[in-house]
C-alpha cells in the first residue's frame, strides 16, 4: 500500500461505470488521497442506471476521503482553468493530476484515405491537447503559492498504441504517441521543481471504451458483440500472461507513481500489457 494521506488529486474522465478513471480515483482514495473528478457530463447516458460522477464521489466519501465531481470539457481551456481553480479554491492545491480523460472511438476508426479531417481534430482536441491544457493548468498551480515546495504528480494515461501504430488506428495512435512525447518533454521541465511526469501505457482493456471500438470496427459480416468478442480473445492471446489488462492493473501503477516510492522515476512511458508489450 501507499501512503497518499493528505494528498489532493484531480483525475479526469473519472464518470464512467467500468472505466479506467474510477478505477484510479477509488485507489488513490483508498490510499488516503482527496479525490476530485471530472467529467464532460454529469450523469450518464439516458436510460443508463449508473449515477455517473454523483455515485464516484459517493463511493470516495464512503472511503472517509473528501470528493468533488466537477463538469468540464478538458479541451476547452477556460474549462480547464476553472476546474484547476474549483479544485484549489475547494481543496487548497493539487499535488497529483492524472489525465484519463478520453476520446470516444468513432469514425476516426477507419483508413487514413477515408479519414474526415473533423474526425482526426476531434481525437487530437481530447487526447493530446487535453492533456496539454490539463497539465499546464495543474503545473502552474503546483508551482505557485506556498505550498509550491511540496513538488507534485501528474501521470497521463496513453496507450500500447502510442508505442506502435495500428491500420485504421491512426489518428488515435498519433494523439498517443503525442502524449507520450509531450510527457518527455514535461518531465525534463518540471523535474527540478520536484514535480514528477510519467506516462502509463495500458494495452486493451474491457471498459466503455471497447464498446465503441468494436462497433466501428465490426465488419459486415461481424455484430459489434461478435467483434468484442474477437478483440477480448485476441487482446488475451497477445499477452504471455494469458488474460488482458484489467482496471485495476492501472490503478495499482498509477497509485505506486502517485506515491513517494517512485521519487526516482520521471519522463517514462510504461506498458501495462501483460508482456504483449516489452519497451
Amino acid at each position: 500500500m501507499y501512503n497518499l494521506k493528505g494528498k489532493i488529486a484531480l483525475v479526469t474522465g473519472a464518470g464512467g461505470e467500468r472505466g479506467i478513471g474510477r478505477a484510479i480515483a477509488l485507489r488513490l482514495a483508498q490510499e488516503g488521497a482527496d479525490v476530485a473528478i471530472n467529467d464532460i457530463h454529469a450523469a450518464s447516458a439516458p436510460g443508463s442506471s449508473w449515477g455517473g460522477m454523483a455515485q464516484v464521489v459517493g463511493e470516495i466519501e464512503a472511503l472517509g476521503q473528501r470528493s468533488v465531481g466537477i463538469v468540464a470539457d478538458i479541451g476547452d481551456a477556460a474549462q480547464v482553468q476553472a476546474m484547476i481553480d474549483q479544485v484549489v479554491a475547494t481543496f487548497g492545491r493539487i499535488d497529483i493530476l492524472i489525465n484519463n480523460a478520453g476520446a470516444r472511438a468513432g469514425r476516426d476508426r477507419v483508413p487514413v484515405v477515408e479519414l474526415d479531417e473533423a474526425d482526426w481534430d476531434r481525437v487530437q482536441r481530447i487526447n493530446a491537447k487535453g492533456t496539454f491544457l490539463c497539465s499546464q493548468a495543474a503545473a502552474r498551480a503546483m508551482l505557485a503559492g506556498p505550498h509550491s515546495s511540496r513538488g507534485g504528480r501528474i501521470i497521463n494515461i496513453a496507450s500500447t498504441a502510442g508505442k506502435n501504430g495500428s491500420a485504421r488506428y491512426a489518428a488515435y495512435c498519433a494523439s498517443k504517441f503525442a502524449v507520450v512525447g509531450f510527457t518527455q518533454s514535461l518531465a525534463q521541465e518540471l523535474a527540478p521543481h520536484g514535480i514528477n511526469v510519467n506516462a502509463i501505457c495500458p494495452s486493451l482493456i474491457v471498459t466503455e471504451r471497447i464498446d465503441d471500438i468494436a462497433t466501428a470496427l465490426a465488419p459486415s459480416t461481424l455484430t459489434p458483440e461478435e467483434q468484442r468478442a474477437a478483440m477480448i480473445t485476441r487482446a488475451a492471446g497477445l499477452s504471455p500472461i494469458g488474460r488482458m489488462a484489467e482496471v485495476n492493473d492501472v490503478s495499482a501503477l498509477a497509485a505506486f507513481l502517485a506515491s513517494s516510492e517512485s521519487d526516482y522515476l520521471t519522463g517514462l512511458a510504461i506498458s501495462v500489457a501483460g508482456g504483449g508489450q516489452m519497451h
